[in-house]
């Protein structure tokens, strides 16, 4: 169960980094300035990283849960 851990562990900082990235990304749109349209666009193509992300991460702590629960 140990790997199992692990393996969860690794798949949640993937998660994270997909989050700071989603972070960055935002704030760097934010801070160029852009308005209407273009802003929307960015967000969008954004939104779809978020929400892998925030899957990916919240794969990796059911993992490490049930590496946990059944270790």
């Amino acid at each position: 169960m140990a790997a199992l851990i692990w393996v969860g562990a690794a798949l949640t900082a993937v998660g994270l980094t997909g989050l700071i990235i989603c972070i960055i990304v935002a704030a760097r749109a934010r801070a160029s300035g852009l308005e209407g349209v273009e802003m929307e666009t960015r967000l969008r193509k954004l939104v779809a990283l978020n929400l892998g992300a925030l899957a990916v991460s919240a794969l990796g702590l059911m993992c490490v849960v049930i590496g946990v629960l059944l270790g």
